[in-house]
């Protein structure tokens, strides 16, 4: 008989298949960053250039997220993160935009 050896799979937050998903889980976290960092900077109209830059890389970030998440689990948050940062986004495009009073 051969023998099986078991290995006990890694537990990860976002994984519900067992297997680690470390790229996916660092796009979860920074995408829910710069979500929270551009709706929070948006309230603020002078935090304009924060807000709108914040939420254009959150967006990006968290569809690149999208593009390659494995589980449910996963695309939950990057939903989350990119909807706060699409509205800081536009909140600080309104406000001025990603070069108001810098260019021009």
């Amino acid at each position: 008989m051969a023998h099986v050896t078991r290995t006990r799979p890694s537990v990860s937050l976002f994984a519900t298949d067992g297997r680690p998903h470390p790229l996916q889980d660092a796009l979860v976290v920074v995408t829910l960053v710069l979500g929270a960092l551009a709706f929070i900077s948006a309230m603020f109209h002078n935090l304009h250039l924060l807000s709108s830059w914040a939420g254009l890389i959150g967006i990006l970030t968290g569809a690149y997220g999208q593009y390659i998440s494995v589980t449910t689990r996963e695309r939950f948050p990057l939903i989350i993160g990119m909807g706060a940062s699409a509205l800081g986004f536009f909140l600080g495009m309104a406000h001025g935009g990603l070069f108001g009073g810098v260019i021009g």
